[in-house]
């Protein structure tokens, strides 16, 4: 298994790291007192606010970049792409990702925005990586 592979799992698996977030410290309030709602979790997480929101539009978004990202992981490995340049762009996006997630927390949009453009910009170099 590659490095870029073991960093597919890891991108799918920050979404749930947001929700988590998001959820913190929720569980032992009941939902009648505004804790979290397990029978109605999406309707909890649109009712958030401040950073628990963020957590959950993070969370949200972490999921819309998976698709590209894991793709452009698997045509790279298929054009058998340089694989540290592979692996080098792969971890470049998870550690981009982890830091956009954070911004959004901390509600920096500026910082996040270019983040959130850098890590497209890895994605977009793995799925053209095999042609060079």
């Amino acid at each position: 298994m590659t490095l870029a592979y073991v960093c597919v799992l890891i991108a799918a698996l920050l979404p749930i790291v947001c929700a988590g977030i998001a959820k913190r410290g929720m569980f032992t309030v009941p939902p009648g007192k505004g804790g979290y709602d397990n029978a109605d979790p999406r309707a909890w997480l649109a009712k958030q606010t401040g950073y628990r929101a963020r957590a959950n539009a993070a969370q949200a978004n972490s999921f819309e970049a998976l698709p590209l990202f894991i793709g452009a992981v698997i045509i790279a490995h298929q054009l058998r792409a340089n694989q540290h340049w592979v692996d080098g762009l792969a971890v470049a996006f998870v550690l981009l990702r982890v830091a956009y997630i954070g911004l959004y927390i901390s509600d920096r949009n500026l910082a996040r925005s270019g983040v959130w453009t850098l890590a497209l910009l890895c994605s977009i170099a793995l799925l053209l990586a095999g042609a060079f």
